[in-house]
């Protein structure tokens, strides 16, 4: 008896799955919902959840581990074109983008949304992977990056925000299944989290590289690759090989880092990369 109702109640809890937003301002409820969820649908919300191939949303396919999960490295991006539109309005409730999300605190629920809005346009226009981690804010800039941190086991992620979402009032933000299997919170659906958003340092967006050296044989070419990667780990250091050279080139980076490590490596080689515009 006591195994049949846990059975009946993890039911319950994944049934509530079916029930998470995806992206581009749309609620998963059919139109004409009723309860305390239940909102006016415009045409235009009608026309928009009429797109998507299942009717419900749902996770992987098969069993996705947090070890498989690419952990995502924030950097510092201006608000895009697209998504910011303030004040919108959803299912006939209005909502107010935040000018800037500096010191941006909050505790709620989060819920996840996964396979359904997979391949689809988000808000800013991107393209929802439900496989990496992303999430969906109603009010934070497009784009911001937020830690979220699932308060009942403690675990955290870094996650870029691209997307409006969830419309339900008891709900802050929601998370693409990568990162709700990151927080070990995909099983019952929903839990209770921090959303701090990150305060990050303005750089200049990476549009300098710098060309170390060509060699007509490709096998010391990749010695020195080897050995430059080694130098400088942070940075992505490749060769470029044509018909009769193999050009070593770092970067890309911001130009005035790549002026600094242009004057680093004269400095201690007697050489002077050639500093050029990234592709």
């Amino acid at each position: 008896m006591k195994s049949a109702v846990s059975f009946i109640i993890m039911l319950f809890l994944l049934a509530g799955c079916a029930n998470f937003r995806g992206p581009d301002s749309i609620a998963n409820e059919q139109p004409g919902a009723t309860g305390s969820d239940a909102r006016a649908w415009s045409d235009a919300d009608r026309r928009q959840a009429s797109r998507y191939q299942l009717s419900q949303d749902r996770g992987s396919d098969r069993k996705l581990t947090a070890a498989e999960i690419k952990e995502e490295t924030p950097f510092w991006e201006p608000p895009g074109r697209a998504g910011n539109q303030s004040p919108y309005q959803v299912r006939g409730r209005t909502y107010h983008v935040l000018p800037k999300a500096d010191g941006f605190v909050e505790e709620g629920i989060a819920s996840w949304y996964g396979k359904k809005f997979h391949g689809h346009k988000t808000s800013n226009g991107e393209i929802f992977d439900m496989y990496r981690i992303s999430a969906a804010h109603t009010r934070l800039p497009l784009p911001t990056w937020v830690r979220v941190t699932n308060l009942e086991n403690n675990k955290s992620i870094v996650a870029r925000v691209n997307d409006r979402g969830p419309f339900h009032p008891d709900r802050v933000i929601d998370l693409s299944y990568a990162a709700a299997v990151k927080l070990d919170m995909e099983r019952q659906g929903m839990a209770r989290v921090r959303v701090e958003a990150l305060n990050l340092p303005r750089v200049e967006h990476p549009t300098h590289e710098l060309q170390i050296a060509a060699f007509s044989q490709l096998a010391r070419a990749r010695e020195q690759q080897q050995l430059w990667q080694q130098r400088y780990p942070n940075h992505q250091v490749r060769l470029e090989s044509g018909s009769q050279q193999h050009r070593l080139r770092i970067g890309p980076m911001g130009r005035t880092e790549a002026e600094s490590m242009q004057a680093e490596i004269h400095a201690q080689t007697g050489d002077r990369p050639l500093l050029m515009r990234s592709n």
